[in-house]
């Protein structure tokens, strides 16, 4: 009886056996299944998506994508004086084949501080045009809404001064080779002098993104000597480089200068300087055969 008894017992056991076993061979794939993916998982936890909150100006910044170490400031807003290619309180005078592309206008002086244009004025009597500009030639003694204009425009040009020499960020690269900077490479960034600056004829290149900035604030003159080229690399543009000038601004002969000149005096170009940007001056600017298109 007890023989019995345990064979029945055994062959009991070897069902269960053969069932756990059965069901070990269904769940097992299973099972493994699940482990892969949690790991896989957490292979992409380990490497989260970029982080979509940045801002719109930070994404703008080239220096996060040129691998620059400089920090941009902002471009300086011109206003309405950014309508303008030349712009002037007392005059603009040229002598020899000038070309302009652009406006160019005067004020509070009249149209007569306005010389060697040969102006024609238009029947409306609220502005002149001329061969030599492509743009419009406007004065503070043209018939209305014009001398109102003008008046903006200039204050424009004096606030976007005042602004451009006021500014502290990013902290200020302060009397960087001691004002001279020819044969430099200048990367994106605020610069500032307490005297002034000169470009010899080997020039200087200015290297960023096309949305890096550059502001030079000069307590004195900016002196281009004869031949120098501003150069722009990496894809800087010109309108995005300022030379903020308290004293006079000098280009000597068959300069090639880059940027937007915000001075407080004089504005002179020598024969043959070509500018790309723009020449706002809160007194006179002359030209000698000159080239100017923003």
């Amino acid at each position: 009886m007890s023989k019995k008894s345990d064979l029945i017992k055994n062959s009991t056991q070897v069902c269960k056996t053969q069932t756990y076993s059965k069901l070990f061979n269904h769940i097992w794939p299973l099972l493994l299944l699940v482990v892969v993916f949690t790991a896989s998982c957490n292979k992409d936890n380990s490497n989260p998506a970029p982080d979509q909150s940045l801002t719109a100006s930070q994404t703008a910044n080239s220096s996060l994508n040129t691998g620059s170490s400089a920090i941009s400031p902002a471009p300086i807003n011109l206003r309405t004086a950014g309508n303008f290619t030349i712009l002037t309180e007392t005059g603009i005078s040229t002598t020899g084949v000038t070309s302009i592309i652009g406006n160019i206008g005067s004020s509070p002086i009249a149209s007569t501080a306005i010389t060697g244009f040969g102006l024609i004025k238009d029947a409306s009597n609220q502005f002149s045009r001329t061969p030599i500009v492509t743009g419009n030639v406007y004065a503070a003694n043209y018939a209305a809404p014009t001398p109102s204009k003008m008046t903006t425009a200039v204050n424009d040009m004096k606030t976007a001064f005042t602004t451009a020499n006021g500014i502290v960020f990013p902290a200020p690269k302060v009397q960087m080779y001691a004002g001279d900077i020819s044969g430099r490479t200048l990367r994106p960034g605020l610069y500032k002098w307490s005297t002034g600056v000169l470009i010899t004829k080997v020039g200087v290149t200015l290297s960023g993104g096309p949305n890096d900035v550059w502001v030079f604030q000069i307590a004195q003159n900016l002196t281009v000597n004869n031949s120098a080229i501003i150069t722009l690399a990496g894809g800087a543009q010109a309108k995005n480089v300022f030379w903020v000038v308290s004293g006079k601004a000098t280009l000597g002969t068959t300069v090639n200068f880059k940027g937007i000149i915000l001075s407080k005096t004089l504005i002179s170009l020598n024969t043959g300087a070509k500018v790309t940007g723009k020449l706002l001056a809160q007194t006179a600017v002359t030209l000698i055969a000159n080239s100017v298109h923003p």
